[in-house]
């Protein structure tokens, strides 16, 4: 890891105050702080540069010109309101917010660590006024400000930032209509049209067509600038002023990654064969080490050509367990041989790379196979299969519900559709689309990528610890999980040639901090788990890389004080063998679950109904571990920390639980 190096609050400050025409001052402000999120990105180990730069802009001039916030303080009910709705690009959010000394410098510089700065928009955070991150709301709960400021006789102007992909998502096109029925002419829409989604161009996903004339059919009154622009961004909100009943949408042409020469569309795209690189995630050490050069030159090259003196940076202290180690997506440092196999996507214990690997083999031998995405291939690692089979391959954009609909539909047709998003999109967003395809008795396979607890960067928007208790109602749907690579394989060749039923396969975004071994020639039987540790004293079910490193880990640190602890692999999450179930809890008064979701609707409720159901509860006593209460944003080891999962909770838990239970 490179030194990080700050601009200082009192440096903004410093050029606020300098005499220079507000157009001027007002880029150089931004380029500041684009600076700034670049270096906190970088030092998180996650982020999302390209739509933080597109919109820095638009924000800057808003917060330092446009709005009423300084005027009136964040408490007056009259104040101007701002909030994203995209939510990628907070990173550029936040770097304002600091520069106006709203964030402190301490909480500043923990982005996406746990009492820091939430990897997606976060009320608790000082200034950000909705929670976002999952697209396609923010319009809508724009208009509720704005419909309560009217309704309370309060001023002020409500501002929603939407990003072009994510008008996909249909609850925009909802909240257009009615808007307009409700007049509500304090509504300031701004489109960050930067031209390109999360690697691919929008036009490649899904073209969003006449966008000016679109928006004009539904009643709106319609502008459009060039995003970066402040004089014209300044000129057009004066004259959307004026006829106040009508709500107002202003399409900011901007560039993907503006500000650095080698991150701004179109010629990143054509550096990287056509694939964006820097939506999401920190640059690696020589590539930020460039752009933050290149936004520092030409910062000071502005300071000198307005007669003032350059920039004084302040170098951000490591964190305490920082290392040498480069830091991944996961949010913690590993070892350069690891980083290297998880970058090139070969690490034996990465079940998303086993999971796109193994539809492109079972693509070849089932012509019926389609896999349907929204607008994640590369997270999914689908990308394999688009090449293969491009004529089999559906690009659905940000539209879950659409997507899993057009599924029900090939389905019904006979084909195989394999649906694909995030686990806290797809299960919950889509859910009455999910359960309308499960009534007509079709066959789905519904890929929940990025499952549970971790990643915990990004925050709870994208932790997803209710697909189980929301799919588990349905009554032909198959839940599992597995735990690496060799299981992920098994349990697609499962879903797509034997099973019967609709398929809820949960997948995490990396491997296991410990190479999970099943045992040799371990094949799949419905409902059976299998041991990964002995033990005579309790058993503990666990499933997914991430909980069942820690269970192991619980079981040898309780191994250390003469506890035998058993861990079971389970990652049949809702369905149970019973002679295998009694056979594995015969010899146990302790039964211990520990669950990669909440502990309600989880394999620990599951179990437990599965124990009632098969006569086999007795006297046993049963606890559930699980995500308590909304997921902690951080590394992994501060968020299973928090939720006490990790492996030295876990043992002490385990402990106090059996000496609670003797005692009683």
């Amino acid at each position: 890891m490179p030194d990080i190096y700050l601009i200082p609050q009192i440096e903004f400050t410093r050029v606020e105050s300098a005499a220079l025409d507000r157009f001027q001052r007002v880029p150089l402000l931004a380029n500041m702080a684009r600076a700034n999120a670049l270096a906190m990105v970088k030092r998180a180990g996650s982020g999302h540069l390209g739509s933080s730069f597109s919109a820095m802009d638009i924000v800057t001039w808003l917060y330092y010109e446009e709005m009423n916030l300084r005027a009136l303080g964040w408490d007056s009910s009259n104040r101007d309101i701002y909030f994203s709705s995209k939510g990628h690009d907070v990173p550029g959010l936040y770097a304002v917010l600091y520069a106006l000394g709203v964030i402190p410098y301490d909480r500043y510089i923990r982005l996406r660590r746990f009492g820091g700065l939430d990897g997606h928009p976060d009320v608790g955070v000082p200034g950000v006024e909705a929670n976002s991150g999952s697209l396609g709301m923010g319009i809508s709960k724009g208009k509720g400000m704005a419909w309560a400021k009217r309704w309370r006789g309060s001023d002020g102007r409500v501002f929603v930032m939407t990003g072009d992909g994510e008008l996909q998502e249909g609850q925009n096109f909802e909240a257009l209509q009615t808007a307009v029925q409700q007049q509500l002419g304090n509504l300031i829409v701004i489109v960050d049209h930067n031209k390109v989604q999360s690697d691919k161009l929008v036009s490649e996903i899904i073209d969003l067509g006449d966008l000016e004339n679109k928006f004009r059919a539904f009643g709106w009154r319609v502008a459009r600038i060039d995003g970066h622009n402040v004089r014209a961004f300044a000129e057009t909100l004066t004259q959307l002023r004026d006829r106040e009943g009508q709500p107002k949408i202003i399409i900011a042409d901007t560039v993907k990654g503006k500000g650095v020469s080698f991150m701004e569309h179109p010629r990143a795209l054509q550096d990287a064969n056509g694939l964006y690189p820097f939506h999401a995630g920190a640059p690696n050490d020589e590539t930020f080490q460039r752009a933050y050069d290149e936004l520092i030159e030409k910062i000071n090259s502005a300071l000198d050509a307005f007669d003032l003196a350059p920039l004084l940076l302040k170098l951000v202290p490591p964190e305490p367990s920082e290392s040498s180690k480069p830091i991944m997506l996961l949010g913690e440092p590993v070892s350069q041989a690891a980083a290297e196999k998880i970058r090139s996507g070969v690490s034996d214990e990465y079940v998303a790379v086993a999971y796109g690997q193994a539809l492109v083999e079972l693509g070849a031998k089932h012509p019926e196979l389609v896999v349907l995405d929204a607008d994640l291939a590369s997270d999914c690692r689908l990308r394999g299969f688009e090449q293969a089979f491009r004529e089999r391959f559906i690009e659905n954009g940000i539209a879950e519900q659409d997507m899993v609909s057009m599924a029900g539909g090939l389905a019904r047709l006979g084909m195989l559709p394999v649906v694909n998003s995030f686990a806290s999109f797809l299960a919950a967003r889509a859910n009455e689309q999910i359960y309308n395809n499960a009534g007509e008795q079709t066959k789905i396979l519904y890929g929940l990528h990025y499952a549970g607890l971790i990643p915990a960067g990004p925050g709870k928007s994208h932790q997803s610890i209710r697909d189980i208790s929301l799919l588990a109602a349905l009554p032909n749907m198959t839940i599992v999980q597995p735990c690496n690579a060799v299981e992920t394989k098994l349990f697609v060749e499962y879903c797509v040639e034997r099973a019967q039923e609709n398929c809820a396969l949960r997948l995490v975004i990396g491997p296991s901090p410990r190479k999970l071994q099943l045992p040799a020639k371990y094949e799949l039987q419905v409902g059976c788990g299998v041991e990964l540790a002995a033990g005579t004293d309790a058993v503990l079910f666990a499933y997914g890389p991430v909980m069942l490193h820690e269970a192991l880990l619980a079981s040898e640190l309780l191994g250390e004080r003469g506890f035998a602890l058993r861990v079971v692999n389970m990652p049949w999450l809702n369905r149970f063998d019973r002679a295998w179930l009694a056979r594995t809890v015969s010899d146990m008064n302790y039964i211990f679950v520990l669950d990669d979701h909440s502990p309600i609707g989880g394999l620990g409720d599951q179990l437990q109904s599965a124990l009632l159901e098969s006569m086999l509860w007795n006297d046993r006593r049963l606890t559930k571990f699980g995500v308590e209460g909304y997921p902690a944003c951080g590394t992994p080891q501060q968020a299973l920390h928090f939720h006490q999962l990790d492996g030295a909770s876990l043992a002490a838990r385990i402990l106090q639980r059996v000496k609670q239970g003797k005692v009683n």
